[in-house]
């Protein structure tokens, strides 16, 4: 992951702050991958610019999903969920997912609740036909204060509950730092896995962030079996100017190092991964929006 995706992470957890589920069935055993849509953090720039015509783009290339990546004061987008869900339906497209950080301020410790912020996002998502409420992010402060951990986790877990109430379902992207913080003599990616509840909680594999601090995807899916119902789909190539100390960036599928089409073939197998969300951050000087075409081209060409 880029500075500008953690900083963008960042940011929205500020303004979110201030201001994702399929049938219980599909989970019980690994299931047949489904469906491709994009992370549309993929397409930022323009989506700032003019939201309404890079969907309409995105639709034209064949995407039928999309991951948002901005939910600000209610807004998706600049849009409020009905708008929002009537712009993708008039596309024929559809959003199963989306990220918004959830913090320790969305936990009102007075009333032993979430705050209305947080029931807030999940009954937008659920507004949205959303399957996944997925928080893409932990504060530092949370990965290194053992006690607030434990509880974030118990949060994790009741944020679960709550999204089960709208047939959604909490769930947990991964970074790097998960690869290389410590929680006693564990990493803190198995500390997350261990300490949440599969019924409630999902996992959303970002194979690309990890790569760097933990090159084995394939072996966490074999790992945690079953586990996986989303995944982002990337590809990484060393970076000339590295901004998170791995060393690498994502770039066009097939065209990195990253054994993607290996890793989505046991994802099917046993990941129980029904969600393929391509994402790309970085473009070596092509524009997003024909990286994003040649990425859905070459998950075509894959047999996806």
């Amino acid at each position: 992951m880029n500075s500008s995706r953690r900083n963008f992470l960042k940011t929205g957890a500020i303004a979110a702050t201030a201001a994702a589920v399929m049938p219980k069935s599909i989970f019980a055993a690994p299931a047949p991958i489904q469906r491709v849509g994009l992370q549309l953090y993929s397409v930022r720039d323009a989506m700032m610019k003019d939201p309404a015509g890079t969907l309409k783009k995105l639709a034209d290339m064949g995407y039928q999903h999309v991951e948002h990546a901005n939910y600000i004061d209610r807004k998706f987008y600049g849009w409020t969920a009905k708008e929002f869900k009537k712009r993708l339906d008039d596309l024929g497209m559809q959003m199963p997912s989306g990220h918004t950080v959830m913090t320790p301020a969305h936990w009102d410790d007075a009333k032993n609740d979430f705050t209305d912020v947080w029931k807030n996002t999940v009954e937008d998502a659920a507004a949205m036909g959303q399957k996944f409420v997925i928080s893409p992010w932990m504060d530092e402060r949370v990965r290194h204060d053992t006690d607030l951990l434990k509880r974030t986790m118990e949060r994790f877990n009741k944020s679960g509950e709550l999204c089960q109430k709208y047939n959604m379902k909490f769930g947990y992207h991964n970074h790097d730092f998960e690869f290389t913080t410590m929680v006693g003599d564990m990493r803190l990616f198995d500390y997350i896995m261990q300490n949440t509840d599969p019924d409630k909680v999902s996992q959303q594999l970002d194979i690309g962030n990890m790569f760097g601090r933990e090159n084995n995807a394939i072996g966490l899916l074999e790992k945690y079996p079953g586990r996986f119902v989303s995944m982002h789909v990337k590809d990484e190539v060393k970076s000339a100017k590295p901004t998170e100390g791995t060393g690498y960036e994502s770039t066009i599928l097939g065209r990195g190092v990253l054994p993607v089409k290996d890793t989505l073939k046991v994802a099917k197998k046993i990941g129980g991964t029904v969600y393929l969300i391509i994402e790309q951050e970085s473009y070596q000087g092509l524009d997003p929006i024909d990286c994003v075409k040649i990425d859905l081209q070459t998950m075509k060409k894959w047999g996806y």
